[in-house]
């Protein structure tokens, strides 16, 4: 099984920029699709973007597509997230996840505050 942590998170003013980090350790992301997902204060968590094991397929939420990019360094273990234009709306609890068909496996999460 792998363990994930989360980094990168803070607060930025609207339309900045930040990148989280996924860092993986126990078995390599490698072997599982990757996802970030988020949740703010009093909302159930949502999906945010997933990228296939290979990282040549990418999906987002409707209400990030333009704005974020979902990225892979196997070599690295790490997944990312590069998140830009952001809005006051972005501001969560932002958690990766590894899919295998075992279950899904989720990290600590990181918050990311925008400020209007």
């Amino acid at each position: 099984q792998v363990q994930l942590v989360e980094s990168g998170g803070g607060l930025v003013q609207t339309g900045g920029s930040l990148r989280l980090s996924c860092a993986g350790s126990g078995r390599t992301v490698s072997s599982y699709a990757m996802g970030w997902f988020r949740q703010a204060p009093g909302k159930e968590r949502e999906f945010v973007a997933t990228i296939s094991r290979s990282g040549g397929i990418t999906n987002y939420a409707n209400s990030v597509k333009g704005r974020f990019t979902i990225s892979r360094d196997n070599a690295k273990n790490t997944v990312y997230l590069q998140m830009s234009s952001l809005k006051p709306e972005d501001t969560a609890v932002y958690y990766c996840a590894a899919d295998s068909p075992l279950g899904r496996y989720w990290g600590q999460g990181t918050q990311v505050t925008v400020s209007s």
